[in-house]
């Protein structure tokens, strides 16, 4: 920082003016702090004059650590002292806002409601171009590329790492093997007769349960997932003579309450 000039000198002793100058951006003098110093800013040359900032304490309600920065030019052969400009500036313990997320990374599972338009960016890495990726739902190949060139084919498919994200969430949520659910279960879906494979890749992770008396009826389910509902599920008596085999009693000998 180079060495005050009597430009510089007369720049620093104007407190008063540059405390004017914030009193008058914030409105109201109570507003504005004690004077806390003042610093020379760089010119580039020196016929352009000498700039000097003053700052004040911040009284501004929710601005706790705010301060007042008053920027004040002399010019070489002019008798007034300019102000450039006044701006409220944080200090090193002053409250911020938490950085600005873009919308897409803001939402949740859950967020999207009826009427609601959720586009994917062009680069979300859950997809991938069509012809980039292999076939997963075509059973004849040839009727994909016709339906491709006619433009029926989609536009883009889930990546790998898509198809990843997706297995790992379901995996770790209610119909997954990790819930309290598959832990008790008699059995897996993968050896139930209710279990509904998906088609493609995932065939062997996931599928979809069709009993109508499972939890997870209609919902996809991992290979490794299970219920008391499993399709292989008997109940074998541990002694066959407690077994009744007539609906009739006798109550001869029941008291009466």
């Amino acid at each position: 920082m180079s060495t005050p000039s009597s430009q510089g000198n007369v720049l620093i002793a104007a407190v008063d003016k540059a405390r004017a100058a914030a009193v008058e951006t914030a409105g109201d003098p109570e507003l504005v702090g004690e004077h806390l110093g003042a610093v020379h800013e760089p010119t580039g040359a020196a016929e352009l004059g000498e700039v000097v900032t003053h700052t004040f304490a911040s009284r501004l309600p929710g601005y706790v650590g705010w301060h007042w920065a008053v920027t004040l030019a002399h010019v070489p052969a002019e008798d007034d002292v300019t102000v450039d400009e006044v701006v409220l500036l944080p200090g090193d313990q002053a409250l911020l806002a938490p950085a600005w997320v873009p919308w897409h990374e803001r939402l949740r599972p859950g967020d999207l409601s009826v009427g609601d338009v959720l586009p994917s960016t062009e680069d979300d890495p859950r997809l991938v171009p069509s012809y980039t990726a292999p076939d997963d739902s075509a059973e004849d190949p040839a009727g994909r590329v016709v339906a491709d060139e006619i433009g029926l084919g989609r536009e883009r498919v889930m990546s790998r790492e898509g198809r990843h994200d997706a297995v790992g969430r379901w995996a770790a949520g209610d119909f997954g093997p990790r819930s309290a659910m598959a832990r008790h279960a008699p059995g897996h879906c993968g050896t139930c007769g209710f279990w509904l494979p998906l088609a493609g890749s995932l065939r062997d992770r996931l599928g979809a349960c069709g009993n109508a008396y499972a939890p997870a009826d209609g919902r996809v389910v991992t290979v490794d997932y299970g219920c008391g509902a499993h399709s292989q599920a008997t109940l074998v008596p541990a002694d066959t003579r407690e077994v009744e085999l007539t609906a009739r009693y006798d109550t001869a000998d029941f008291d009466v309450i």
